[in-house]
């Protein structure tokens, strides 16, 4: 599991917007091997995971999907839903059977758009998930495809 700090709703919000937040949620469970969502699809959802792990996959052509991460309690799944295309960039699967809060991402647009307080902190909070998810992303792919792996010494 990684470092909660970047993703987790609860230390990057201030007290106000996470209560704003939540009270667009509805309660959802995901069976383990469900998945909440393709790369390519129509993002037009997130979820905050309250239990259980659910696995960031990429496609690989001609292998298996690589998992990218691993991501559980509090954690923020999904990011394509707050920027344009809105498509997802990775797919998601419950490795466990997974309780979580669920948000339609257009409502959540929209109260971004009239309060912008609430924008910025949303915003802020889903880029530095995403910052993360990136690093997370080159580094288990180069553990998993480069000749010699990430090592601590490579300088890519």
């Amino acid at each position: 599991m990684n470092d909660s700090v970047t993703s987790s709703m609860l230390r990057a919000l201030p007290a106000a917007h996470r209560q704003r937040l939540l009270e667009l949620a509805r309660q959802v469970s995901f069976e383990a091997g469900s998945r909440l969502f393709e790369e390519g699809g129509r993002a037009d959802r997130f979820w905050i995971v309250r239990t259980g792990t659910v696995a960031l996959d990429m496609r690989v052509p001609g292998r298996r999907a690589a998992v990218i991460e691993t991501l559980g309690h509090n954690q923020l799944v999904g990011w394509s839903w707050l920027f344009a295309p809105h498509t997802w960039h990775l797919g998601a699967e419950a490795t466990t059977p997974v309780r979580a809060h669920e948000f339609e991402a257009a409502a959540v647009r929209a109260l971004c758009g009239s309060d912008p307080a609430f924008g910025m902190a949303v915003t802020q909070w889903v880029g530095d998930v995403l910052a993360h998810r990136l690093r997370a992303a080159r580094t288990r792919l180069l553990d998993l495809y480069a000749p010699y792996g990430s090592g601590s010494g490579s300088r890519v």
